[in-house]
């Protein structure tokens, strides 16, 4: 494992929590990321990225970012769904580094410990969910899903739908909010020219609530927004400067 102690000692870290009716998971969701906090080698900052929920998860937010400053959060006026969740976030980061992680504990924060290694050298660092627990409906559909995505666009990611990635805020930033686009951020750091590091990460089963997604979001819309991230692909432009001047 490469040793970049230098260079996370010169960064921030900005790790987005999209939450949307989570107030059965939140509260151990804090513990579980306090435990991160207490050991990162890099200064940061949680930022709650609540999506119109409707129970009383904002009233929890708002209370957890009182009692501690590590906490941030910005509400949305409607539920947007997951990708605007998390372009919202990407545009309300102050870090230099920008995490993603899901609320609902499936995924435990401690393991960014084993993404953060591999920056700078990767501009993304993405988890790949080893020994998945969940329902026989959901890992077929991703299944299907994933494998569908990679014969239409080659991104070579295992696990699009790792709710654990990290990414340098210069490509974040430059990600297009359309729908679905959540499940092609490795692929939109590949197209900038970016490298993605996969690794594999622990999965727990969910602690409270119930999943946001059903079959038909889990296979046929995946599917379509293949189509749609196809079309971005090809009109896709990059550039460089080459040169530049700041007036004084």
């Amino acid at each position: 494992m490469p040793d970049n102690s230098r260079y996370l000692s010169t960064q921030s870290f900005t790790v987005l929590v999209p939450v949307f009716n989570e107030e059965e998971s939140l509260q151990q969701f804090v513990v579980e990321m306090n435990k991160f906090l207490e050991v990162t080698p890099v200064a940061t900052t949680v930022l709650f990225v609540n999506d119109g929920s409707t129970d009383g998860s904002l009233a929890l937010m708002r209370n957890i970012c009182r009692q501690d400053s590590r906490y941030e959060f910005v509400s949305l006026a409607q539920n947007r769904g997951l990708s605007t969740a998390i372009k919202a976030g990407i545009d309300h980061a102050r870090g230099t580094l920008v995490g993603y992680i899901d609320s609902d504990i499936q995924t435990t924060p401690m393991d960014f410990l084993e993404l953060l290694p591999f920056l700078p050298e990767y501009d993304m660092v993405t988890g790949i969910r080893a020994k998945r627990q969940d329902s026989p409906v959901k890992l077929l559909s991703s299944k299907i899903a994933n494998n569908f995505r990679r014969l239409m666009i080659n991104d070579g990611i295992v696990d699009t739908g790792c709710p654990l990635k990290i990414l340098k805020i210069e490509y974040a930033r430059r990600i297009p909010l359309f729908h679905g686009m959540h499940r092609f951020l490795g692929a939109l750091v590949q197209l900038q020219g970016g490298k993605v590091k996969q690794l594999p990460v622990r999965h727990f089963p969910r602690f409270a609530g119930t999943a946001k997604y059903n079959l038909w979001n889990r296979l046929w819309k995946p599917l379509v927004d293949t189509f749609g991230y196809r079309w971005i692909r090809s009109r896709w432009k990059n550039y460089e400067v080459g040169e530049k001047h700041h007036a004084a």
